[in-house]
């Protein structure tokens, strides 16, 4: 083949060549070919690729197409239903409500209402109309709490200045302001963009400990409580590990780190910055909880939680044990699902490692009511959030209140592209290039995610009203139906087990839970040694 394509360009240089004595537009053919033979000539001596070399030229067409092929399927080939990781009917709807268009479908539903997975809420004969105009909040912050905090139902997730630009990071600070509702930072610290427009913050404290570190990488209490107490700062959150990569640590790609952020982080220009897998500051639930409370005094009382992908239940269970014996609660434990998104992760952990978000909600909730410590401490959900009906399922199995970053990336204008790792978002919101920042208009897109936000809230007090319930509380697993196979239909309480208060405080627990009630220990994050040794 390499003979064949260099035996057709000698051949059309002869020939342009010929023409162009009595054509001398020609020449310019001729150029090119030149150009093209050149480019063939560096393909077949080059080793790196065996297309290239093989089919010299002709083999560039293949990365060409390759290049756009994200673009191809997402214009041309996917359905309204079959994207991912949100179809364009999700995409659509984000989009429809942030910039306050119609967001009402025609001719009906496009779902396959008898597919297996199919889910739907139980609406009632009797429904109700609710005020929208006023959204019930959800008060965070028990007893050992001084400053409780009144939180929205729907939330910015965790995404730091570093993973989103500055302007993107303007834009959601100020859409939250707009609409009274709350955006968690990320692990990367506050930066004077998240300060500039006054919106509530969640300080997420990670493993980095970035905006409060010291020299060597460890926790610098006295940074951290001069800018935990600014008022901006509402709650503190405290992050052990994250959906789209338990266990690993987060990563934010050289390419992204300016000079700007790596002064704000205290790390090096222009190399990756790779977040330990876990936190210096504890080794065992007591610890933590120890710290949980000093993080509290540092803060003022303001509210102090927790954030983790769930892993090994066993090492909940011992969490919340430890929780009962010292005394000291977080207020709020965030649940982040293995479904959930980032900036960068390795392929093996963001498809392969983290409990479900579903399955975490329940298993965090029956052991929170098996130890009586479910009133006393707020569930977060974030995973996959896009739709009123998103936030009613994962409201149903037990969360207080949602949180969602994709679907806010998506208010801001991210058109799902997914070069978030590679600093070349083509519309300014995941990358540091300022070129491509200067395209993200802050003052619009902050109402765009105001209005999203307002718009789904309302959606989901419209979905309460029609199922005849006047909170959010009131939703339970058995309002959600789902389709387990072709002619079975169960509701999510027949699905997931639900145990008694208290039941986990004393012999005999419910045998669902022996086996890890047995083996944990507020003492170590690890089973003893016997006990995984008889498993």
């Amino acid at each position: 083949m390499r003979t064949l394509i260099f035996s057709i360009l000698f051949s059309l240089l002869v020939l342009c060549a010929v023409f162009a004595f009595v054509f001398p537009i020609f020449w310019i053919l001729f150029g090119l070919l030149v150009i093209f033979a050149l480019m063939a000539t560096a393909d077949a001596m080059q080793t790196r690729s065996a297309v290239l070399r093989n089919f010299p030229l002709i083999g560039r067409m293949r990365y060409l197409l390759e290049s756009i092929r994200p673009e191809i399927n997402q214009y041309f080939v996917e359905s309204n239903t079959d994207g991912v990781p949100f179809s364009r009917e999700q995409r659509s709807l984000v989009y429809q409500r942030a910039k306050g268009q119609l967001d009402t479908v025609p001719f009906g539903t496009q779902q396959d209402v008898y597919a297996p997975g199919y889910e739907w809420l139980a609406h009632s004969i009797g429904a109700v109309h609710l005020d929208k105009a006023v959204p019930p909040k959800v008060v965070i912050g028990g007893g050992q709490c001084t400053q409780p905090y009144d939180a929205a139902l729907l939330n910015v997730s965790a995404m730091s200045f570093g993973s989103l630009s500055s302007n993107a990071i303007e834009a959601l600070n100020k859409g939250a302001r707009i609409g009274g509702f709350y955006h968690n930072t990320g692990e990367g610290g506050i930066s004077s963009y998240h300060l500039k427009h006054g919106g509530d913050l969640v300080w997420q404290i990670g493993t980095g400990y970035f905006g409060c570190r010291t020299s060597t990488g460890g926790f610098d209490a006295e940074a951290f409580r001069r800018r935990a107490l600014d008022p901006q700062v509402k709650m503190i959150e405290i992050k052990l590990s994250q959906g789209a990569k338990p266990g690993h640590g987060g990563i934010l790609p050289g390419r992204k780190v300016t000079q700007e952020i790596a002064n704000m982080r205290g790390v090096p220009v222009g190399q990756d910055v790779l977040s330990p897998p876990s936190h210096q500051t504890f080794g065992t639930p007591r610890e933590l909880c120890a710290w949980v409370a000093e993080v509290r005094e540092m803060a003022g009382g303001k509210p102090v939680g927790i954030k983790l992908c769930v892993g090994q239940p066993v090492e909940l269970m011992g969490l919340v044990k430890a929780m009962r014996e010292t005394g000291n609660l977080p207020d709020f434990i965030a649940i982040d699902g293995g479904e959930g998104g980032t900036g960068a992760a390795p392929l093996e952990f963001s498809n392969s490692v983290g409990m479900p978000l579903r399955e975490a909600i329940v298993l965090t909730h029956n052991i929170l009511v098996g130890f009586d410590l479910r009133d006393s401490i707020r569930l977060i959900a974030a995973g996959k959030v896009i739709s009123a009906f998103d936030m009613a399922v994962r409201l149903a199995l037990g969360a207080d209140l949602v949180c969602s970053a994709r679907a806010m990336m998506l208010a801001l204008g991210c058109i799902q592209a997914r070069r978030c790792n590679s600093n070349d978002c083509p519309v300014g919101v995941a990358t540091q290039k300022p070129d491509l920042i200067s395209g993200l208009d802050v003052e619009d897109k902050a109402r765009r995610v105001a209005a999203f936000q307002r718009e789904t809230v309302e959606g989901l007090m419209e979905l309460l009203g029609s199922a005849a319930l006047e909170s959010p509380r009131q939703l339970t697993p058995g309002h959600i139906l789902r389709r387990v196979r072709a002619g079975q239909v169960g509701s999510l309480a027949d699905m997931h087990d639900s145990i008694e208060r208290g039941s986990l405080l004393f012999d005999p627990v419910p045998e669902t839970m022996r086996a890890d009630w047995e083996r944990a220990s507020p003492d170590s994050f690890d089973p003893s040694p016997d006990a995984a040794c008889a498993r």
